[in-house]
């Protein structure tokens, strides 16, 4: 029996030519560990968390060892708002009292975390929740910021002193994806909110992984932000560290992730537009990726 059809070619051989693009990037990144910061609207907007979890699966399906990092700003604000719980911003960064932790914790731990490992785990039973509590995967350390001149104390906010990836490696093995929630002990036996940001740079590094990525809302760094919105699509290490004290506050943070984890051995870090449908994909799997990549030129 001869069967026939009259569909069109032409959009089978776009199709068949875009995965034969993402071959080698597939052989690349087969058995490599990424890193990805989950964070600005693609937490927030329905249609890109589905497309985001369907990117991790597809990830962890092609051999590559995920490991999610996040936060949860808005989610945070919006509960303590509901709560009436008060709380500033200095400096850009969250003021952070004992009342205002315990809500950033249940936030980021019991309701964002839960909600992306319920969504990958859809697809696949991959995704397993922990948090840099969890087998004393990070620690942190008190931190305090220089406001004219002015030592400014944060509360509950710290940095990462130390990172024990013992526990997510563990995961990764059992060929699970670790999805962490950024806040860790101290010390002095508080727990701190930390910036996902220098958590997944700070478990990159310690992971000895192949990339970070990071969602942001912006296409990426721009070249001459607000005169000019060209993205710069590769940066030195050396042009990037001349340009931080240029940077607004909020890409501030990002861009110190990203020159942290390629000083300390990442190849490549990378800051992507999370506002884009499967940006992860567009990202990892094709010729010109999406945003702006750091990398050291001596290192290539």
């Amino acid at each position: 029996m001869v069967i026939t059809h009259s569909q069109d070619a032409e959009p089978l051989i776009e199709k068949a030519s875009v995965l034969i693009e993402a071959l080698p990037w597939l052989m690349e990144y087969a058995g490599k560990t990424i890193v990805i910061k989950y964070g600005g609207n693609a937490m927030v907007d329905e249609h890109l968390k589905k497309a985001f979890a369907q990117d991790i699966v597809f990830l962890r399906r092609c051999g590559v060892r995920a490991v999610v990092v996040h936060g949860g700003g808005p989610q945070i604000s919006s509960m303590l708002e509901r709560l009436e719980v008060k709380s500033e911003f200095r400096g850009g960064l969250r003021v952070t009292s004992k009342d205002a932790m315990d809500v950033v914790r249940m936030v980021l731990v019991g309701q964002v975390g839960r909600e992306l490992v319920n969504l990958i785990n859809r697809h696949a039973p991959f995704a397993v929740g922990m948090s840099g509590e969890d087998g004393g995967l990070l620690i942190a350390e008190p931190k305090t910021i220089d406001l004219d001149g002015e030592a400014i104390d944060l509360g509950q906010v710290g940095d990462v002193a130390s990172v024990n990836p013992e526990a997510v490696l563990d995961i990764i093995d059992a060929g699970r994806v670790p999805v962490v929630a950024s806040v860790a002990p101290g010390p002095d036996g508080l727990v701190y909110n930390v910036n996902a940001d220098t958590a997944a740079a700070a478990l990159s590094v310690a992971l000895g992984a192949e990339r970070l990525v990071m969602l942001t809302d912006v296409p990426g760094l721009y070249a001459d932000w607000p005169n000019s919105t060209n993205v710069i699509t590769q940066i030195a290490v050396a042009e990037l560290r001349e340009m931080m004290p240029t940077l607004v506050s909020g890409m501030r943070p990002k861009m110190e992730a990203c020159l942290h984890a390629v000083t300390q051995g990442v190849s490549r870090a990378t800051i992507i537009d999370g506002r884009i449908t499967h940006c992860l994909l567009l990202e990892i799997f094709t010729d010109e990726g999406i945003g702006t990549m750091v990398h050291d030129p001596q290192e290539d």
